[in-house]
């Protein structure tokens, strides 16, 4: 049996009164692509950011490569090999989209990354940062301003800063939200190449007919709880979920 690169044992996540997540648990192996779906406030978010340590859980566990890092820092999960990407895309506009990369990619270089950056040679980093650039299809822009780009280049960026910590998992929140076709369907071919070449990624994206193109495998969640792990196409015909998506009298109607 394959040892999980990522383990989720019973999250609950409670904020106030409200139950944002109830014993919520999956398993990851190397080398996935993992589709997290569920209707808006499912608790997708607050999934991946009790994974990266941004949300304390309540009770539960999360291991990586088999060490339980639940109650480490944000930044100590990074150094491990986790990395999140955000739906609303916030780079450093004060410096370059290179620079922005290469200030992820000093991160092991020194416990401070303003003093990454700022360290004599970086030359690594900018190689580092320049390859990663082209990568996700953006090296054109390595020396203009983040403002000035388009929102689809933002979110390679965004990609690419996440990618340079060189994460074991990447969890890609919504990468693919307020893209046009043409630009969804390229920035999801480009996740397709990246974990075709070994990176592990976990992607909550609503654009249910581009999740069922590129993930193999579901977790569903709905109203803070999961009610599905499978495969795709079993799991989007499973009457739990369409009832979640469409509403149980809808789905009845349906059967």
């Amino acid at each position: 049996m394959t040892t999980p690169l990522l383990q989720v044992d019973a999250v609950t996540v409670h904020f106030g009164g409200i139950t944002a997540l109830e014993r919520v648990g999956f398993s990851l192996v190397a080398g996935e692509l993992l589709g997290l779906i569920g209707p808006n406030g499912a608790g997708k978010t607050t999934l991946l950011r009790a994974i990266i340590g941004v949300v304390a859980p309540d009770e539960g566990r999360v291991h990586l490569a088999g060490r339980d890092i639940t109650t480490l820092s944000t930044d100590a999960r990074a150094r491990l090999g986790l990395a999140l990407t955000h739906q609303i895309v916030r780079p450093f506009r004060s410096m370059s989209v290179i620079d922005n990369v290469v200030l992820a990619a000093g991160h092991a270089k020194t416990g401070s990354l303003l003093k990454a950056v700022a360290a004599v040679g970086r030359v690594a980093e900018e190689r580092r940062a320049g390859e990663l650039l082209a990568l996700v299809g953006i090296a054109d822009f390595a020396q203009a301003n983040p403002a000035a780009l388009p929102l689809g280049a933002l979110k390679r960026l965004e990609v690419a800063r996440a990618l340079a910590i060189d994460p074991k998992v990447l969890l890609l929140d919504e990468p693919l939200a307020g893209l046009n076709s043409v630009e969804a369907e390229r920035l999801a071919e480009t996740l397709v190449r990246l974990n075709a070449g070994g990176i592990t990624m976990i992607l909550i994206e609503h654009n249910l007919a581009k999740v069922a193109e590129v993930c193999a495998r579901l977790v569903v969640l709905d109203n803070g709880r999961k009610i599905a792990d499978g495969a795709t196409r079993e799991t989007l015909a499973d009457p739990a979920v369409v009832a979640a998506y469409i509403g149980k009298e809808a789905a009845d109607a349906r059967t």
